[in-house]
């Protein structure tokens, strides 16, 4: 049989299109090889998927976003290389998931890659380049989802294009997923998961997720993460009453007076912080892997604590010292992040009501969402403000919490999978002088119908990021390193390899 990938010259194969495509017979008959596939070299090239991929506006503002285009797109790459491949459309036009599968030898479970096509909106005035045209400027690939996470997802493909261009054959089907309305919407992975289960039904699911940090210099590889479990999600509506009247006489306690003082001091209050296996072990290998001494100091005095006053005082530091300080922040403690606020109508009127939309973020296995509300509560209570559990219509505040419970008592990832072990072996190889560790991801992912049926599922973004870029995710000028993407492709590559016959 076909023999494991020789990485002849190491990462000096990583060019235009990747590593070289060289494979060696360790001395076994070969497999029959496949019918003969012609892959456009663009296609294999991950940083011109990319400018293609990111071409395609795939804004989505709530509601969903139009990804039949972009779909369309990507089916014909798949179709190129010989890869089955199916649009699947759902009951918003033009708004559609994409299903290829690459079969396999056995009937192993398959490997499935879950990748969205659609993006956060744009504030395109603010832009330094246009945010669909990905260009490429000192260095970086700049564009709407370069980041998050059509930069994945282009690297997943060519990556996955190499392999098929070289002939080779994988011991499972290689199920890639390019969803829709991961950003928001109705018709996500759930909706697809409930009418089309036997499309996605696999053994392991690797997503966005795990960061590749840098070390102080921005681009040396220093930690590489995969993560195994999601932040637990959910939002409260902080709302403020007061007297409507005439703008000409102003009073102290108006509504937006009221909720501005309200959002000062919740703004500037830490939930308290809450180590958990998993972050317990991310935070060791964070320590391990930084060159910064005192930084290091810091994280040890941080897991050794026996006090909440020790602990919150080397967070401090911990947060300060940090290269990535918000991330870091965000992996310690519930979160609270205002991100919509509504009030009045007419210049000359002082409104009765104004409203604030804060969105939470909790630990899995840390604080509860319910402990965390009444926190918040107390905290406020001395505020006339009303604080209120955003829950869905026709669910009451306990049966959301009930839900919250269950979120956050969701297990990580086994780590005892080819597909975490192949995940582990990549990084190694891609980059070895850099920590490897299993982590958080302090955001969300669409792997819930596959945790709903107790299947692994991780998360990468494969690419070396520094904390400009890290902050520009759903921010203004999203970019990456475009020798990151490549060699993150390298990565994705040999991620695969490893299920290669």
């Amino acid at each position: 049989m076909l023999g494991r990938r020789s990485l002849l010259g190491g990462l000096a194969g990583v060019g235009a299109v990747g590593l070289t495509g060289s494979r060696v017979f360790d001395g076994s008959s070969a497999l029959a090889s496949p019918p003969a596939v012609n892959v456009a070299p663009a296609d294999l090239d991950s940083l011109d998927l990319l400018k293609r991929m990111i071409s395609y506006d795939t804004q989505n503002f709530g509601t969903g976003g139009k990804t039949r285009p972009f779909a369309e797109m990507l089916k014909g790459v798949w179709d190129a290389a010989g890869v089955s491949t199916e649009i699947i459309p759902t009951p918003q036009p033009d708004n559609v998931h994409l299903v290829a599968r690459i079969k396999g030898t056995t009937s192993a479970a398959p490997v499935l890659i879950l990748g969205h096509s659609d993006v956060v909106p744009v504030e395109k005035e603010r832009w330094r380049t246009d945010p669909f045209v990905g260009t490429v400027r000192k260095g970086q690939i700049f564009g709407r989802g370069a980041l998050d996470m059509k930069g994945m997802d282009a690297a997943s493909v060519s990556a996955l294009l190499r392999h098929i261009d070289e002939g080779g054959q994988f011991e499972r089907d290689i199920i890639v997923l390019t969803d829709c309305d991961e950003e928001a919407g109705e018709y996500g992975s759930s909706w697809l998961a409930e009418q089309h289960w036997d499309k996605l039904d696999a053994g392991m699911v690797l997503t966005e997720g795990g960061w590749f940090l840098a070390q102080h210099d921005r681009t040396t590889p220093m930690l590489i993460t995969v993560t195994r479990q999601d932040k637990v999600y959910f939002n409260l509506d902080l709302t403020a009453r007061g007297v409507a009247t005439h703008s000409s006489k102003p009073n102290p306690n108006a509504a937006i007076v009221k909720l501005s003082r309200a959002v000062d001091e919740l703004a500037g209050w830490l939930a308290p912080i809450h180590l958990t296996p998993v972050t317990r072990e991310y935070f060791a290998a964070l320590a391990r892997a930084t060159h910064d001494r005192a930084f290091a100091k810091a994280i040890r005095m941080l897991l050794h604590a026996r006090s909440h006053d020790t602990r919150e005082r080397a967070a401090r530091v911990v947060v300060a010292r940090s290269d990535y300080p918000w991330l870091h922040s965000a992996l310690l403690r519930t979160t609270t992040a205002f991100v919509i606020e509504d009030a009045g109508y007419k210049e000359n009127v002082i409104p009765s009501t104004a409203h604030v939309r804060v969105n939470c973020r909790g630990i899995p296995g840390g604080q509860k969402p319910r402990a965390f509300l009444k926190q918040v509560r107390s905290q406020l209570a001395h505020r006339d403000v009303r604080v209120a559990l955003a829950r869905p219509e026709g669910t009451s505040e306990a049966e959301y919490l009930d839900q919250l419970d269950k979120s956050w008592a969701t297990r990580p990832a086994d780590l005892d999978t080819p597909l975490y072990r192949a995940i582990k072996k990549a990084a190694a190889a891609t980059y070895p002088h850099a920590v490897f560790a299993p982590a958080l991801f302090e955001a969300g992912t669409s792997l819930q119908p596959w945790r709903e049926h107790h299947i692994p599922g991780y998360g990468v973004y494969p690419y070396v990021i520094d904390n400009d870029q890290l902050v520009a995710m759903h921010g203004n000028n999203e970019g990456i390193y475009v020798d990151a993407l490549r060699k993150g492709t390298a990565f994705m590559y040999r991620m695969f390899d490893r299920f290669r016959v």
